[in-house]
């Protein structure tokens, strides 16, 4: 079995985008909830939620295009992750990797729809009479639980979810980086689940729902990726469980395997995935 090792330069770079890309989204989501009363507006009406962005004029759209791509910034370091831990042949860690990343894009849409679909929603709402309004409410209504809650905010935050618990499984399976960050992974992530209850009342009516859920969960999870990627950019990776080669098969061994006087593994073949 051959174990992949990763350079300083990889390392660097994957902790420096976590950091950058959760700072700079923190900044912007702050300037957003400031403005516009994110994200508490979602759940309002469209007669309330529509002039509201009118209001809010140009400097209103550049914000969310800000909040949306300082977001997008992360599928970067999560998409380097398993190189940067070693692991580029963990099939978990591959497959989480290619959900975080999925989810990421499935934000962005969401995020997105504030720049692209809802302006010219709003402005006809604002100026259209009764009928136009009427109608401008049901297409807001449609895009929204589409765009923003189906597909940013229920399926972009369940994936990343899983993401952060594999990650945070692996940490604490192999010892890849400070346990302390799997344990802290994975209660973040339990947090952050709870803000489904919010987003399925939206269609469910009655549902259960926990109003600190997605301010708690959102705002811990964000200083989760900001403490991962300081760790990977700062400590140098343990050498854990060593990471399988491509296209190996099998669990990675939780004990070291013994090996023969004459030093062969005793078993048949690789002990790998």
């Amino acid at each position: 079995m051959t174990t992949s090792i990763p350079t300083g330069g990889l390392r660097r770079t994957t902790g420096g985008l976590f950091v950058a890309g959760a700072l700079a989204f923190a900044g912007a989501a702050t300037v957003l909830s400031s403005t516009f009363d994110w994200p508490d507006i979602l759940r309002e009406p469209a007669d309330v939620v529509l002039p509201a962005f009118v209001a809010g004029g140009t400097s209103l759209v550049w914000t969310w295009f800000a909040t949306a791509w300082t977001y997008a910034i992360l599928v970067v370091p999560i998409l380097l992750l398993p190189g940067a831990l070693g692991r580029r042949g963990d099939p978990a860690l591959r497959v989480a990797t290619y959900l975080g990343a999925t989810s990421v894009v499935l934000s962005l849409i969401g995020f997105l729809r504030w720049v692209f679909v809802v302006p010219p929603l709003a402005d006809s709402y604002v100026t259209g009479d009764a009928a136009t309004r009427a109608a401008v409410d049901a297409a807001w209504v449609a895009q929204h639980q589409f765009g923003g809650a189906l597909l940013g905010e229920h399926l972009g935050q369940l994936l990343v979810i899983v993401w952060s618990v594999t990650v945070s499984v692996i940490i604490l399976r192999t010892g890849v980086l400070p346990r302390w960050l799997g344990a802290v992974g994975l209660v973040v992530s339990a947090l952050y689940l709870t803000n489904q209850g919010d987003i399925l009342a939206t269609a469910v009516p009655g549902f259960p729902v926990w109003d600190l859920g997605g301010l708690i969960g959102s705002t811990g999870w964000g200083l989760w990726v900001a403490a991962l990627g300081l760790v990977v950019l700062l400590r140098p990776v343990r050498s854990g469980s060593p990471a399988p080669e491509d296209g190996a098969t099998g669990d990675i061994p939780l004990l070291p395997i013994p090996r023969t006087a004459a030093g062969s593994r005793v078993g048949s073949g690789r002990s790998g995935r």
